[in-house]
């Protein structure tokens, strides 16, 4: 099954990740982003809020995004001014909740919410929409996508950092085997990796004849 359909679609997307370089999301005790977080790194988050994205969420990244959201707003969240911005600044990005729990209408400006089933929504989004649709967080979501073979881009900012004893949610856990051509990579503040591909789904092991 191949990973990239954008021939046939008019909006592309992207799985877009933070990771440890031991392939954790998380770790616990340690802040966000590690704490590893600079200027360059933040400054281009705000850059890429500004472009034409329609984020795709699950859930529990809802919850915890928007709420980080509505403190940045108030402005007495502890975070520092970049970290602010951008989060204040997801509140115009228009963004599609995926859940069977929540209720309409959601409370996060510019959020909509599909109980229907992820992939078909996903699928059809990529057909009737323009610009990108990309991933903010949502794990499982993003599993979902790459193995259905809708993924056109799959892009990681790789951390310096390992936590093997503290780390929690492995990002890799149930994926499927995955061929990745590199298209970008850049450096920020000298320590973050920015790693973006072109994903392809393979059935098999390269050479077996199943890819």
């Amino acid at each position: 099954m191949g990973g990239t359909h954008a021939e046939a679609s008019s909006a592309d997307l992207m799985v877009d990740l933070i990771i440890s370089l031991d392939g954790y999301a998380s770790a616990e005790g340690w802040p966000g982003w590690w704490g590893l977080e600079g200027p360059e790194y933040l400054a281009w988050l705000q850059e890429e809020g500004a472009k034409d994205y329609t984020f795709l969420l699950g859930a529990n990244t809802y919850r915890l995004m928007s709420g980080m959201s509505e403190e940045a707003a108030a402005g007495d969240s502890g975070f520092s001014e970049n970290e602010g911005a951008s989060l204040t600044g997801l509140a115009a990005v228009p963004k599609v909740v995926f859940s069977s729990t929540l209720e309409a209408p959601l409370t996060w400006p510019n959020s909509e919410l599909v109980t229907r089933d992820v992939v078909e929504a996903v699928a059809e989004m990529k057909k009737t929409r323009t610009g990108r649709l990309s991933t903010l967080g949502s794990l499982s979501l993003c599993r979902s996508l790459l193995a259905a073979g809708l993924v056109d881009r799959f892009r990681l900012v790789v951390f310096p950092v390992i936590t093997g004893r503290t780390g929690r949610e492995r990002i890799y856990d149930g994926y499927p085997d995955v061929a990745l051509k590199m298209v970008d990579s850049r450096t920020f503040d000298g320590r973050l990796q920015l790693l973006e591909y072109v994903p392809t789904v393979l059935s098999g092991p390269p050479g077996s004849g199943a890819a």
